[in-house]
C-alpha cells in the first residue's frame, strides 16, 4: 500500500494527499458498493414519476378510494411534486455541504421512504398532495447529497461513465413504473382502490434495500478533510487501499500530488454564490443552458407522450405505458453505450454532440410528423434514437455541475442547476406544451417539438464554446477549493511520502 502524507498542519492548515490516493484506486468492489448504495435511488425518482403519471386515470375514477380528477393528479399534483422537489434540492444541498454527505444522503433516503408510505395509505386528497410535495422533497435532497458523494467517491478515470449511467438509471425505474402501471390497472387483478397503493408500495420496499447498502456508504474523504476531519479521511482511505490490494493482490502505485488547504467548518451561503456565478460565469452559463436544454426537449416529447399516441394515432390510454416502457429503454440505453466515450473522447465532444444530435433529430421527427408519414410504432422508434442521444447529454449536465465548480460549493451548485432545470421543466414546461400537445392540431405539436430541438441545439452549442475538458482530471485540478492554501504539489515531495 502507498505510504500516506501525514497531515502537516500549522493552525487549521492541512497538507494531504488523498484526492490523490482516491484517483489513482482501480476499480473494485468498493466501488460497485458505493455505486449500488447511491446511485439506485434515480431507479426510485424514475418509478415513482411514470407510476403517477400512469395511474392518473384510475385515481380519478369511482372507487379508487380519493375524490381526485386526472387533471388534479397530472396537474396540481405534479406540481407539488416539482415544487418538493426543488425546495428539498436548495435545502439538503445547503445542508450536505455544511454537515457533510453521509449525513444528508441517508436522511434523504428517509424522508422519501417516510412520504411514499404515507401516499400509498391516502385517504384524501390533501394527504396525498402533501406527500406528494414531500416525496419531492426527499427526491430533491437525494440529487444534491448523493451526486456529490459520487463524484467525490469515483476515481477520475472512470467518474465520467459512472455518473452517466446512475443518472440514466432513472429510466430503469421508468420502465418498471410504466409495467407495473399496466398490472395495477387491471382490475381483474386487483381492486380499484388496491392496485395503485401496492405500486407506491414497492417504492417502499425498493428503498428499504437500497437504505440497508446505503448503511455502508462511507462520508466523503474530500469533505472530511477540509472541514476539520483529517485524521478521520486519511484512516478511511486507508482502509479502502488495504482492501483493494487485497482484492487485486497487488500493491498499489504512490499517489501523484498533495493540497495544502485551510480548514474550515463551514462555507457561508453567499460566499457559494458569488463563487459559482462570480469566479465561473462560463460555467455557470454552461450549467443554465444544458439543464434548461434537457428539460425543455423531454416536456416537449414527454409531457404529451400518451395524448399524441391516442389522439393521433388511436392508441388506448391502457396500452401506452407499453409505448413509453419502450422508449424508457431507449434513455438508459444512451449513456449505459455512450458513457466511456465521456471519459475517452472527452467531455467538450460528447456533451456537445449529444445535444446537437437529438436536437436535430427532433427536428426531422417534427418533420415527419407533420408530413403524416409516422404512425405510432415508427414515431416511437423515432423519439427512442432522439431519447438516445438526449438522455446521455441530460445526464452530462448533472455530471459537469458536479466536477466543475469547487469542493465545496459542490452540493449547492449541483442543487441550484438542478431547481432551477426541473422547474423548467415541471412548470414553465408543462405551461407550453400542455396546450400544444393536447389540441389534436397537427402544426402545435410540431410547434412544440421544434421548441425543444431548438434549446437542446442552441445549449449544444454554448457547450461547444464553454464546456471543460474534465475528462481523467481531479476535482481539484478541474476547480481548486476555496480552501486551498496553494496549487497541488507534484513530484519528489509526494513520492517520498513527505
Amino acid at each position: 500500500m502507498a505510504t500516506p502524507v501525514p497531515d502537516a498542519t500549522d493552525g487549521n492548515t492541512v497538507t494531504t494527499d488523498v484526492p490523490a490516493r482516491l484517483d489513482r484506486l482501480p476499480w473494485s468492489k468498493w466501488h460497485w458498493m458505493i455505486v449500488i448504495g447511491l446511485g439506485t435511488v434515480w431507479i426510485l425518482d424514475g418509478l415513482e414519476v411514470t407510476i403517477v403519471g400512469n395511474i392518473a386515470g384510475r385515481l380519478s375514477e369511482k372507487g379508487s378510494g380519493l375524490a381526485v380528477t386526472a387533471a388534479q393528479i397530472t396537474g396540481l399534483g405534479a406540481a407539488l411534486y416539482v415544487a418538493g422537489a426543488c425546495s428539498g434540492a436548495l435545502f439538503f444541498g445547503w445542508l450536505t455541504d455544511r454537515f457533510g454527505r453521509r449525513k444528508l444522503f441517508m436522511i434523504t433516503l428517509g424522508v422519501y421512504l417516510t412520504a411514499t408510505a404515507m401516499t400509498a395509505v391516502s385517504f384524501s386528497p390533501w394527504w396525498f398532495f402533501l406527500f406528494r410535495f414531500l416525496t419531492g422533497f426527499g427526491i430533491g435532497g437525494e440529487y444534491a447529497a448523493i451526486n456529490s458523494a459520487i463524484d467525490e467517491l469515483i476515481p477520475s478515470k472512470y467518474r465520467g461513465r459512472v455518473d452517466l449511467i446512475i443518472n440514466g438509471s432513472y429510466w430503469l425505474g421508468a420502465i418498471g413504473g410504466s409495467l407495473l402501471s399496466v398490472l395495477a390497472l387491471n382490475t381483474s387483478i386487483f381492486p380499484a382502490n388496491i392496485g395503485w397503493r401496492l405500486t407506491f408500495a414497492l417504492g417502499v420496499v425498493l428503498g428499504l434495500v437500497i437504505l440497508l447498502v446505503r448503511r455502508h456508504v462511507p462520508e466523503s474523504p474530500r469533505w472530511q478533510f477540509i472541514h476539520g476531519h483529517g485524521d478521520e479521511a486519511t484512516e478511511l482511505v486507508s482502509d479502502v487501499e488495504r482492501e483493494v490490494e487485497e482484492e487485486k493482490g497487488q500493491r498499489l502505485p504512490e499517489p501523484g500530488s498533495t493540497i495544502t488547504i485551510h480548514q474550515r467548518k463551514s462555507i457561508g451561503f453567499w460566499t457559494i454564490a458569488r463563487t459559482v456565478f462570480g469566479a465561473y460565469p462560463r460555467r455557470a452559463t454552461l450549467g443554465l443552458s444544458l439543464f434548461i436544454g434537457q428539460a425543455f426537449l423531454y416536456n416537449a416529447i414527454t409531457f404529451g407522450f400518451g395524448s399524441i399516441l391516442t389522439t393521433f394515432f388511436g392508441v388506448s390510454t391502457g396500452d401506452t405505458g407499453y409505448y413509453f416502457a419502450v422508449i424508457a429503454a431507449g434513455n438508459f440505453l444512451g449513456p449505459l453505450l455512450l458513457g466511456r466515450l465521456f471519459d475517452t473522447v472527452g467531455r467538450r465532444i460528447m456533451i456537445s454532440s449529444t445535444y446537437l444530435l437529438s436536437g436535430l433529430l427532433l427536428f426531422g421527427t417534427a418533420w415527419l410528423f407533420d408530413r403524416g408519414s409516422l404512425n405510432a410504432t415508427t414515431v416511437t422508434a423515432c423519439w427512442c434514437v432522439v431519447l438516445f442521444f438526449a438522455s446521455a447529454g441530460a445526464s452530462s449536465a448533472y455530471l459537469t455541475v458536479s466536477e466543475v465548480f469547487p469542493m465545496e460549493t459542490r452540493a449547492m451548485a449541483i442543487a441550484f442547476f438542478y431547481a432551477v432545470g426541473t422547474a423548467a421543466g415541471g412548470i414553465t414546461g408543462p405551461l407550453v406544451f400542455s396546450d400544444l400537445t393536447k389540441s389534436g392540431v397537427v402544426s402545435d405539436t410540431v410547434l412544440a417539438f421544434c421548441i425543444g430541438a431548438s434549446l437542446m441545439c442552441a445549449a449544444g452549442l454554448v457547450a461547444v464554446f464553454t464546456a471543460v475538458n474534465a475528462e481523467q482530471r481531479s476535482l481539484e485540478d478541474i476547480a481548486t477549493p476555496l480552501s486551498s492554501a496553494g496549487k497541488p504539489q507534484t513530484g519528489a515531495a509526494t513520492a517520498s511520502g513527505v
